[in-house]
């Protein structure tokens, strides 16, 4: 499989694009990019010969076509990409995807999708006009693909990808890449994004992969980490070269590695106080831990997310969540004395027997638990079998899953019920 390039474009335009949400949901009125486009669209910015930009869909400000959508056959006429990298790390969001590939098909683009969804799906993925399925952490893959296409050598020795081969698909070990080394990872560049509104909260990101196991969660692998100094100087420079004063760090488990995670607090504490402002997800039971919380709100944190997913102790054991309720308010309440505690919860889990609660009981059981621990916002979603999880399969094996005819794609945002 070979690229055709013009003799006349010297320096081809790669186009990553994070594709715009589909409903009105808890991702509607977010103006946050998604950091593993941001960093994969840098790191091919680093290879000669190659031009790249970034449309995030979801923070655009250029042409629109007729459904006030961004309008992607004008932006090919003001400037062809060659090559289109997809963002596909959402499931609701795929069906957008699967429309924007079938134009830049037609449009003779090379087509490269990566993310949780095309990683779990690549064959679907495939069948809806890709041409190439990165599997696993992109920064490498993409240097592999972009330096293959430019010299026109063959795809089918680069590891880690999904394509097809004669109508059949073929997938080169190793079935993930990772990066070894996050430290080594260059500074994400925002300055990529395209037709971008002003960006008021900036994603960033140390560790990578999780311990846990739990049930519902696709996100799997021995956690990694870049040294706090190395995301010391990633806040430092977005500081220096764009002003950023608001941070949200992506990372699942900020807590996973303890020690570095308090040295980059305590840097950021002696260098900007509580200048600056972050946003993270945690686990509760990091409230057990005053050092670390007095650490992280000396150095600005102002909001901390918790997945809750339940306070009731049967949820909790079918969840594999590692949680016990006894502990669950009184640990909020540590929490709430330094943060303003966003905690997130699944209503309505599936057992695999008979539920143990009526709707009735459980509600009431949610309120109580809301009100005795105060927190501060909340989000309740309705559980979502989301592709690569243990609870998709178990839910395939009983027969309960909705087709996609009767529950598309972009239903997979926790406001509908997909079983």
């Amino acid at each position: 499989m070979k690229l055709k390039l013009s003799e006349n474009d010297a320096w081809p335009l790669v186009r990553f694009i994070a594709p715009a949400y589909p409903e009105v949901n808890i991702f509607s009125g977010s103006k946050i990019i998604p950091l593993g486009l941001v960093n994969i669209a840098t790191a091919a910015s680093k290879i000669w010969g190659w031009r790249v930009e970034i449309i995030d869909e979801n923070n655009y400000h250029g042409p629109r076509d007729e459904k006030g959508l961004p309008d992607h056959r004008k932006l090919q006429e003001e400037d062809p990409a060659s090559v289109v990298g997809f963002y596909c790390g959402l499931t609701s969001t795929m069906d957008r995807v699967f429309e924007l590939s079938k134009f830049y098909h037609e449009q003779r683009t090379f087509n490269i999708a990566g993310g949780w969804h095309a990683h779990y799906c690549s064959e679907e993925v495939l069948n809806h006009h890709f041409d190439v399925v990165v599997h696993g952490e992109g920064e490498v893959a993409i240097r592999n693909l972009l330096n293959t296409l430019k010299y026109q050598n063959d795809i089918a020795k680069i590891p880690g990808i999904s394509f097809w081969n004669n109508g059949i698909r073929k997938r080169n070990l190793p079935e993930r890449l990772e990066l070894l080394n996050l430290s080594d990872s260059p500074y994400p560049d925002f300055g990529l994004v395209r037709y971008a509104g002003k960006i008021r909260t900036y994603p960033i990101g140390r560790v990578r992969g999780c311990r846990m196991n739990c049930e519902f969660c696709s996100v799997k692998g021995k956690p990694r980490w870049a040294s706090p100094e190395h995301f010391f100087n990633i806040v430092k420079w977005l500081v220096d070269t764009r002003g950023a004063r608001h941070f949200f760090i992506v990372d699942d488990r900020l807590e996973e590695n303890r020690g570095g995670i308090f040295s980059f607090f305590k840097m950021i504490g002696v260098q900007y106080g509580s200048r600056l402002g972050f946003t993270i997800q945690i686990r509760l039971e990091t409230a057990k831990d005053i050092e670390l919380l007095k650490a992280m709100s000396q150095a600005g944190v102002r909001t901390v997310c918790v997945g809750y997913e339940s306070p009731i102790a049967e949820d909790l054991k079918a969840m594999r969540k590692g949680l016990v309720p006894q502990k669950m308010v009184e640990w909020t309440l540590i929490l709430r004395k330094y943060f303003w505690v966003h905690g997130m919860f699944i209503f309505g889990y599936p057992h695999q027997g008979p539920s143990v609660l009526s709707v009735p009981e459980a509600v009431k059981r949610y309120k109580s638990f809301i009100k005795k621990a105060r927190i501060s916002s909340i989000q309740i979603l309705h559980p979502v079998p989301i592709v690569g999880t243990e609870l998709r399969v178990r839910m395939e094996r009983e027969g309960r899953i909705f087709p996609l005819e009767l529950v598309p794609w972009k239903h997979y945002d926790g406001n509908f019920v997909c079983f």
